[in-house]
């Protein structure tokens, strides 16, 4: 199977074979603790190896993103950096204390 396009990531994902890749893998996503430094909190992620082969090298996801290849978790979440000796872990931040907007009504 092809890598998801960056320029085109939405159609790509949106394809049948990859539809299909993310309902097998997803519920085998993994989520590490969160761990903080003074100014933000960290956690990580890891993706089934099968999932992560399919993802663009070298390219930071934004949430709308990593949302779509089944990644959960709270709002305010950056996709910052992929762990070079493991493509299949990827590193999160937020601001420490994060709140997300209110919503009006």
């Amino acid at each position: 199977m092809e890598r998801i396009s960056p320029d085109n990531f939405r159609n790509d994902v949106a394809k049948e074979k990859v539809q299909q890749l993310i309902k097998q893998y997803a519920s085998k996503i993994q989520y590490s603790e969160k761990y903080y430094d003074d100014v933000n909190e960290y956690r990580h992620v890891i993706l089934p190896k099968e999932l992560s082969k399919i993802l663009p090298k070298n390219y930071l996801m934004t949430e709308k993103q990593w949302r779509m290849i089944g990644v959960q978790q709270s709002q305010g979440w950056e996709h910052y950096m992929w762990h070079r000796p493991d493509p299949h872990v990827l590193l999160y931040r937020r601001a420490k204390g994060y709140q997300p907007p209110q919503q009006r009504h």
